[in-house]
């Protein structure tokens, strides 16, 4: 062995723990057990999503009608609690998936691989592998990104810039996939693969902010499993972070019914154990049906001029900054968390530079920052879905509109007029400061919407999770998902995911589709 010094082949072998600084290596993997019952969530009680698929056969139909996988998979069982809604994202994505359109069914599926992998997806990734084998892809593909046509390679860009920053899209980008030559995308192509990209990156949010489940594998012998754990440090234990939840290659999440035992699961379970805390979310809960009343009846009794609007927009845009993912959670550095995060080998096959993520629309120390005006009362003035997206989509790839249109306003009407234990009350203030907080955070205002009332309505830590799941899903924790809105019910809180992840979709495509209709005109 040398011990006169180390080689870079060596030291490639290692890395510093962000937090104590120890050193780790990265291949170091154990066997970890597999809980007894695994249900659809590690965030929710698999009995309560289990009740929901077994009262309603609708869900078992539309699973029949328009499953691409032919199994009621984790993803379905968990939007079963919300069947109407179901129907709608089952038929847009089976249209995107199955239907007929511009592109080869195999593209579809590696566009999606594509998607799913800048948020290190792997439940969607494994899903979509199977599929285009299935529809007759070719297997070479799967060994990376060098091993395609240049022609999907050269998505690479937009893919990013769509996950990661969609108001960098530009005109520019589009003329460069659409070019003449041998490698050139269609218009009807590009809008097909943008949807599906779209699609991938908020359905990516929805697996994440869900804590689904990879799908139970029957290859798993004795009840154990190989996991690694490279970036996994014993300091972690004290930070609340399970074993698995270090790990990219095992469950994405961490304090699953049956996992592993320690420190972490006790404080992850805490807000079921002190009668305290359970008084306090009461509490919660009462103040925030109080301040939805009052914001009504103020909106009532006098009108906020437009200034004043524009105003409260640009304040709440600039706080956006200070809601840093994970600040409550971890007590390392949150750039030391996104530089030395680790990438697995079968996922970074699938794209290209994967450092790239997440900046904040508004920066911190820049003034007159530019505004993405999603609607306004003279809607020519600039994009909107409405009167411009909708067209253009249904316009370049046929129908496609008509069943996103249907799938965000069912998603933003839906309601059943409760609130954890309370009836007949109307939510629509929130279910709007939901979806228009996704919005500000990728820098689009609604001239008509009074910002203020985000920050009356969203306590910080649903902020902290809502970005989170948004913006980078993969780090989502079940401790995060626990923290906000403790007395709402399972189901609510996926209403919630649901309308993050719509929202989501709905921002990056008006970005995109705002620079198609800049190179057509």
């Amino acid at each position: 062995m040398n011990r006169g010094g180390s080689s870079a082949s060596a030291s490639a072998n290692y890395l510093l723990c962000t937090n104590c600084r120890k050193v780790l290596r990265k291949d170091k993997r154990i066997r970890v057990s597999q809980p007894l019952t695994r249900g659809p969530s590690a965030f929710i009680p698999e009995k309560e999503v289990v009740q929901a698929n077994t009262a309603d056969e609708r869900t078992n139909f539309l699973v029949e009608e328009y499953s691409t996988s032919g199994r009621l998979d984790n993803i379905t069982q968990v939007m079963s609690l919300h069947t109407q809604y179901l129907e709608s994202f089952l038929r847009s994505q089976f249209y995107m998936l199955r239907m007929d359109g511009p592109l080869p069914l195999p593209d579809r599926h590696y566009i999606a691989i594509m998607a799913a992998a800048r948020h290190q997806c792997s439940y969607l990734i494994n899903m979509h592998v199977d599929e285009f084998l299935k529809t007759g892809g070719i297997a070479e593909w799967l060994n990376g990104l060098e091993y395609v046509p240049q022609r999907l390679r050269n998505l690479n860009e937009i893919n990013k810039l769509l996950a990661h920053r969609p108001w960098l899209i530009t005109k520019e980008h589009i003329q460069k996939l659409v070019k003449t030559g041998e490698n050139n995308w269609s218009l009807p192509e590009l809008v097909h693969a943008v949807v599906l990209l779209a699609h991938y990156h908020a359905l990516a949010s929805f697996v994440f902010g869900s804590g689904i489940n990879p799908e139970r594998d029957p290859g798993i012998a004795n009840g154990f499993r190989l996991i690694s754990v490279s970036s996994f440090c014993v300091c972690d234990l004290a930070n609340d972070n399970s074993i698995e939840n270090a790990s990219l290659a095992g469950s994405n999440f961490g304090c699953a019914e049956g996992g592993l035992p320690g420190p972490s699961v006790l404080s992850e379970h805490r807000h079921c154990l002190p009668s305290l805390q359970i008084v306090d979310s009461l509490g919660e809960l009462e103040a925030l049906m109080e301040r939805m009343k009052r914001l009504q009846e103020d909106r009532e009794d006098e009108e906020t001029t437009r200034e004043e609007m524009t105003t409260r927009f640009e304040k709440e845009k600039k706080e956006s900054l200070f809601v840093v993912p994970g600040e409550t959670f971890h007590s390392f550095p949150h750039s030391d968390f996104e530089d030395d995060m680790i990438i697995a080998a079968d996922v970074s096959r699938y794209i290209e530079d994967p450092g790239f993520g997440y900046e904040d629309f508004a920066r911190r120390g820049e003034d007159h920052l530019p505004t993405f005006r999603a609607q306004i009362k003279h809607a020519s003035l600039d994009y909107t879905w409405e009167n411009h997206g909708f067209s253009l989509v249904n316009r370049l790839y046929s129908d496609i509109g008509h069943l996103l249109d249907e799938k965000f306003r069912m998603v933003y009407n839906l309601t059943y007029n409760t609130m954890a234990t309370h009836e007949d009350v109307d939510t629509t203030t929130l279910r709007r400061a939901l979806f228009n907080y996704v919005h500000c955070m990728f820098g689009i205002r609604y001239d008509d919407y009074d910002y203020g009332e985000v920050n009356q309505l969203l306590e910080r830590s649903l902020k902290v999770y809502i970005k989170t799941v948004t913006c980078y899903p993969e780090r989502t924790t079940k401790r995060m998902y626990d923290s906000y809105w403790r007395q709402f019910t399972h189901s609510e809180k996926v209403h919630v995911n649901l309308l993050l992840m719509e929202a989501r979709m709905q921002a990056e495509l008006l970005y995109a589709l705002r620079a198609i209709t800049r190179h057509l005109t």
